[in-house]
């Protein structure tokens, strides 16, 4: 299983393309579907089978109505879009209501439409082609998951957006005896600690309480930082825990499971 990493950022512009969270798994998977979907090309678009929303903001979205519309006529099977039920009902109200987008779970007919929702819940397993995706539960300002990708021989998690004291995560997180590699999000520096508890995030003294938790030694990459800040994020992160190797996970980055 391979894993290329084509957004990470927390918003556009800033450090080597700024792009926001996008994930992919082998060719035909992506985990969110930011703006980092804009560095496939047309081809590479209409390999993707399955999209896993970790939340419905749009920095984990943004591109999707635009992927559906542009490979939906040139594939013979629907784009399956997962996520949990309140995420998939926040897309179809404000996203895909026929206003700001067609509704493609109904065009060009509900027969052959060119985009399916499947809803999950926290705790539920997809399996494809034996790359097993969990949803993991996280904290945050809206219904959101992270997700667990299993080779069965190693694990990756990548949490989406997650804040504060979340045992939940933590927990699913040490039930996990192969996870080899943490992508977690640290969106603000401690300066603004308030701002990132308001907002459902993290910053690295939240980072570093949830840590605190964690018993493996999986390999961490911070994720999501706001763009200008990523270098303080960093600093701050790693001089509270200069014990654990952690890194800042870059676009373009590939891993194997």
């Amino acid at each position: 299983m391979k894993i290329h990493i084509l957004g990470c950022g927390g918003g556009i512009g800033g450090r080597r393309g700024g792009h926001t969270s996008t994930l992919m798994v082998d060719d035909d998977i992506l985990v969110d579907c930011g703006t980092g979907v804009t560095s496939l090309s047309l081809e590479e678009l209409t390999r993707i089978d399955h999209v896993f929303l970790t939340h419905a903001h749009l920095d984990h979205i943004a591109c999707l109505p635009l992927m559906v519309d542009a490979v939906g006529d040139t594939r013979n099977s629907p784009v399956t879009v997962h996520g949990l039920e309140a995420t998939l009902t926040a897309l179809k109200a404000h996203i895909f209501n026929g206003t700001i987008w067609p509704d493609f779970t109904r065009i060009p007919s509900l027969q052959r439409p060119w985009m399916r929702f499947e809803p999950l819940v926290g705790g539920e397993s997809v399996m494809l082609r034996g790359c097993r995706l969990t949803a993991v539960p996280v904290c945050h300002t809206i219904p959101a998951v992270a997700y667990q990708l299993d080779s069965g021989q190693a694990s990756l998690v990548v949490s989406g957006d997650t804040g504060g004291s979340c045992p939940e995560l933590w927990t699913a997180l040490n039930k996990i005896e192969n996870l080899r590699t943490l992508l977690i999000e640290t969106s603000f520096p401690e300066c603004d600690r308030a701002l990132a508890d308001l907002s459902g995030h993290l910053c690295p003294g939240l980072l570093a309480e949830g840590l605190e938790r964690l018993r493996g030694t999986p390999d961490i990459y911070i994720t999501h930082t706001k763009p200008g800040q990523t270098a303080q994020i960093l600093r701050e992160v790693q001089s509270r825990l200069p014990a654990r190797r952690i890194q800042m996970l870059n676009d373009g980055q590939e891993f194997t499971l």
